[in-house]
């Protein structure tokens, strides 16, 4: 069964959830207080998808809605930034469903928020947010989970939200929830085995990894972005990205970033970004794909973060 029982309430990206849905990665709520911030709710789609005249595997906005429909698995639809709905199809995975909803949904509804979601992973160092940015594969997670064995502690992974505070001072990353995703083979070099482990859905080779021991649940300033890319060479390797560069480069890597100017957020979207280039240091780090280099790679961070005192 999908659905639960009641509703349930959670914390996730700062907000009070309360959804039809269990999902067992957020942080359940027990003491609730006000009304929550985003509901989501299991609901009959069809018709709202023909009326947006949707299409198959497509993201279609119109105004604030964003629907989109999985083959096989449901249609979703984020609304206003503050509702969820899903209309799953027979015989749906509700794992790779829960997937979904954290991660293209929500992406979008904080978009709607005029929050900033950047695909990767935030680990905090020595009291500031350090985002870790990068292509699918690049190594994000691997890198992130590396830095958490040294002991500082996750703020979110796959999703970042980042936002400034009211007087547009400090930027801030907003904790997702404790839970890392590791590819199997990432695991091994780890010495993690992989038996004691949910995968992120049937027949994944991904791993949901349970972190809420090392894991920081307030928002931190952020004081860097490392892009992680993958490199022919024989050694790991980092520079500063150029200003100019930098912008493009947060755009590349926003969540879900086609969905920017189909919500009219291009303008929003430039100064959010300008603001964080000229207030953060950004840096392109490069990874031998010949060998497992994670503990260099760390290494070559704090060596980063302490000699350019960027923190």
């Amino acid at each position: 069964m999908l659905s639960t029982l009641k509703d349930m309430y959670y914390q996730a990206f700062g907000f009070t959830v309360v959804s039809a849905i269990h999902l067992p990665e957020l942080v359940q709520l027990h003491d609730i207080q006000g009304s929550p911030d985003i509901t989501i709710e299991i609901a009959d789609l069809s018709k709202l998808w023909v009326s947006m005249e949707a299409e198959l595997g497509k993201y279609t906005v119109r105004e604030e809605r964003v629907i989109f429909q999985i083959p096989h698995l449901g249609i979703f639809c984020i609304e206003y930034g503050n509702k969820i709905l899903i209309s799953p199809a027979i015989g749906s995975d509700k794992d790779e469903i829960r997937l979904y909803i954290l991660g293209s949904c929500m992406g979008a509804l904080l978009l709607q928020r005029r929050i900033l979601p950047l695909h990767g992973s935030a680990v905090v160092i020595e009291g500031n947010a350090y985002a870790i940015v990068g292509d699918s594969g690049a190594g994000k997670s691997t890198l992130a989970s590396a830095i958490m064995k040294e002991g500082y502690p996750l703020l979110s992974d796959d999703v970042i939200a980042i936002s400034f505070s009211s007087d547009q001072q400090t930027a801030y990353v907003t904790p997702s929830y404790p839970q890392q995703k590791l590819w199997q083979e990432s695991m091994a070099h780890f010495g993690m085995e992989t038996a004691g482990y949910q995968p992120l859905f049937k027949r994944e080779t991904k791993f949901s990894i349970p972190v809420a021991s090392n894991y920081e649940s307030k928002p931190v300033p952020i004081a860097g972005i490392f892009e992680l890319v993958k490199s022919d060479g024989e050694q790991v390797a980092i520079q500063r990205i150029p200003n100019l560069e930098s912008l493009s480069m947060l755009y590349h890597h926003t969540f879900r970033n086609f969905l920017v100017h189909r919500l009219n957020l291009s303008s929003w979207h430039f100064n959010m970004t300008a603001k964080l280039v000229n207030k953060l240091s950004l840096y392109r780090l490069e990874r031998p794909v010949s060998k497992f280099t994670a503990p260099e790679l760390v290494s070559t961070i704090i060596t980063t973060i302490n000699r350019r005192n960027i923190s």
